[in-house]
């Protein structure tokens, strides 16, 4: 690929989602830059870059996942090495932002860790930040760097499209707090949109009391959320809609998290698909129990076409249909 504004274009994967890296790679018809990531017996992580990426534009893939603690540090230290080679630009590439529900200051003595995260990519030599649908959209303002947010919303639009999910179906946001988000779905299908609310039993702290804003029965249900983490929330939603006449129910997210004990929690629901993304790397043990149900979608071209966009100085909201 020709030289951009800030030198030859260069790509290095982390070790959270070396997949992801490879299949960018391939989009953008490049090698990934090698490097020697390894964590000593007392747990310091080591990087060493294994070409020189003096002068080039360099883009760090390294989503936020399990361990999340260790993928938040190898990427502070891939920064710092890039940093210290003496790269052109530094792009820090985040399909998954960690931290993200702690966005705010809801309660008292407690940090807001999405902010500080921030501020630790940006010191660590970020120059730019590219990532996918936050968990709340002020997280983007935290960053005193350019910063581009992608959705996988058109991606997992045309899947529903293709498979004809979109026939009498309704799209379901499965909390108050994801309104906006299955809002832009809804438009995006020209379909209705339903809302499930969810509030505590006052004669019973530990229950809920469901209600459903907006007529499901008889249709296919589509719930959407940015993330699924132990889907307790969106499994009892399913059953709530199943309860109340729905014909059939799908789950739709971009980030599969998955947390335990997720996996047995959705194979056992009555949701009968969950549609994701590969923004996290999804480990065999976890694709073999959820078996049929699970679709993973690949965001590598979304994210090869933004890397090539960013180098050449070319809109990126330019690729959505929604630009102005």
């Amino acid at each position: 690929m020709s030289a951009g504004l800030y030198g030859d274009l260069a790509v290095v994967g982390g070790t959270c989602n070396p997949e992801l890296t490879a299949e960018v790679c391939g989009y953008l018809r490049i090698n990934p830059t090698p490097a020697t990531i390894k964590k000593f017996p007392n747990e310091n992580i080591f990087v060493r870059l294994q070409q020189s990426v003096r002068a080039k534009d360099v883009f760090i893939i390294q989503p936020f996942g399990r361990p999340v603690n260790d993928m938040v540090m190898e990427l502070l230290i891939m920064l710092d090495a890039v940093r210290r080679d003496s790269a052109g630009r530094i792009t820090a590439v985040i399909p998954y932002y960690a931290y993200g529900r702690t966005d705010k200051k809801d309660q008292p003595r407690v940090p807001i860790t999405a902010r500080l995260l921030a501020d630790l990519i940006s010191v660590a030599g970020a120059e730019r930040v590219l990532t996918f649908d936050l968990h709340a959209g002020q997280i983007q303002g935290f960053f005193t760097i350019p910063t581009d947010e992608l959705t996988a919303r058109y991606l997992l639009v045309d899947y529903i499209r293709d498979h004809g999910l979109d026939r009498n179906a309704i799209i379901v946001s499965p909390d108050i707090g994801g309104v906006r988000r299955a809002r832009n779905f809804a438009e995006s299908l020209n379909i209705p949109l339903a809302i499930i609310e969810k509030r505590r039993d006052p004669e019973n702290a530990q229950a809920d009391i469901f209600n459903v804003i907006g007529d499901v029965e008889g249709r296919q249900c589509l719930l959407v959320d940015d993330e699924i983490d132990t889907a307790g929330t969106m499994c009892l939603a399913a059953s709530y809609l199943k309860e109340h006449g729905a014909e059939a129910v799908y789950a739709c997210a971009t980030h599969a998290v998955l947390s335990e004990p997720a996996c047995d929690i959705l194979a056992a629901s009555p949701i009968d698909r969950v549609v994701v993304t590969n923004t996290l790397a999804i480990s065999d043990d976890r694709r073999q129990r959820l078996g049929d149900k699970l679709v993973s979608l690949s965001v590598a071209p979304l994210l090869g076409e933004t890397i090539r966009r960013i180098h050449h100085g070319i809109s990126v909201g330019a690729m959505f249909p929604d630009h102005n």
